[in-house]
């Protein structure tokens, strides 16, 4: 297993972790991800486990709770070798107040997840989302509470924009709190707006990224192919949502990926995972499975690397022109250089 700096921290992880957004299936949105039980559960751990992943993220919303009890469970007498990141800040309750990132629902949604849980410390927090509502300052005071009584060992933040991420991080250093360390996002070979703007911050403020749906919403397992049945309604998000993705340009990437995986002799989403891995401030992917075949087929994205050849040819395939004002600076690349290149 490779392991790598999460972030400007001093931790290190391995280049993947296993997510559990599968565990539970309580409500009709999560139902659709995967109804993992806690036998299921500790079975996929185990494979984990003998392969080096001890990274297993969850978050408190997925099922209403369940995941984070089922991890807890499947983990019980062996926490001591593992980590576990969680999440806050959607809506767990009616109450008014539980819901976002004050003060209030921060402390009341961390001592939750950590009797759910099962544990006495969470290694990685994320606030799940930006709320505009409450001051950063009160967010990040919050959160350093946690930290410093041992209850949180690090923080990161997930679905920001670049100035919520930039801002969270000039209030950190202004009143020396605890600082994110890390950005959970989306990324994929079909999803490649974080290089627009939060991969440059990234790399300037030494903000690591954990990927989630590396696979593009399952639209790169290697399933969906040019004149497949069900292929559109996939492209336009499937059963489980996700942004749409123009079927053309989908098709063109999994083409790209087809004829990747034929000279490596290793699968699609193998492909699209190792892509990833050798992106700029990339030091993590979240990856699901809802059986351990799928689990043994993601793990097999590690140890081993494309070419600049067939990383090209990938960039090539899944580039598409940015949004303003990116487009624009574009153009000015000699004062304004770009981690990779957007078209």
């Amino acid at each position: 297993m490779e392991y790598r700096q999460l972030g400007r921290s001093g931790l290190k992880v391995p280049v993947l972790s296993f997510g559990t957004g599968t565990f539970g299936g309580k409500g009709d949105f999560f139902a659709k991800w995967g109804q993992t039980d806690v036998k299921e559960a500790t079975r996929l751990i185990d494979v984990c486990l003998d392969n080096g992943v001890n990274f297993f993220d969850t978050a408190n919303v997925y099922s209403q709770g369940a995941s984070e009890e089922i991890l807890g469970a499947a983990l019980k007498g062996r926490r001591g070798e593992t980590l576990i990141s969680t999440k806050a800040t959607f809506a767990m309750g009616d109450g008014v107040n539980d819901v976002g990132s004050s003060r209030y629902n921060i402390i009341n949604a961390c001592e939750a997840s950590l009797k759910r849980l099962g544990t006495d410390h969470i290694d990685l927090y994320f606030m799940h989302g930006f709320d505009a509502l409450t001051p950063v300052e009160e967010s990040l005071s919050a959160l350093d509470h946690l930290v410093s009584s041992g209850k949180v060992r690090y923080i990161g933040c997930s679905n920001f924009s670049g100035w919520h991420a930039m801002k969270a991080l000039a209030t950190s250093e202004k009143y020396g709190l605890a600082r994110y360390v890390v950005y959970q996002g989306y990324y994929s070979l079909v999803g490649r707006d974080y290089e627009w703007e939060l991969m440059p911050l990234g790399l300037d403020q030494g903000l690591g990224l954990m990927v989630w749906s590396p696979l593009g919403w399952g639209r790169l397992t290697g399933k969906i192919r040019r004149g497949q049945k069900g292929e559109g309604r996939m492209a336009q998000g499937g059963d489980v949502g996700g942004p749409q993705v123009d079927e053309e340009y989908l098709y063109k990437v999994v083409d790209a990926l087809d004829k990747v995986a034929k000279e490596t002799g290793k699968s699609v989403p193998q492909v699209a995972l190792n892509w990833l891995l050798q992106r700029p401030t990339v030091c993590n992917i979240v990856v699901g499975a809802r059986n351990e075949e799928q689990l043994k087929q993601n793990l097999g994205a590690i140890g081993w690397n494309l070419t600049a050849e067939q990383v090209a040819a990938l960039d090539a395939a899944s580039a598409r022109m940015p949004v303003y004002p990116y487009w624009h600076q574009m153009g000015f690349d000699s004062r304004n250089p770009k981690p990779v290149k957007w078209a």
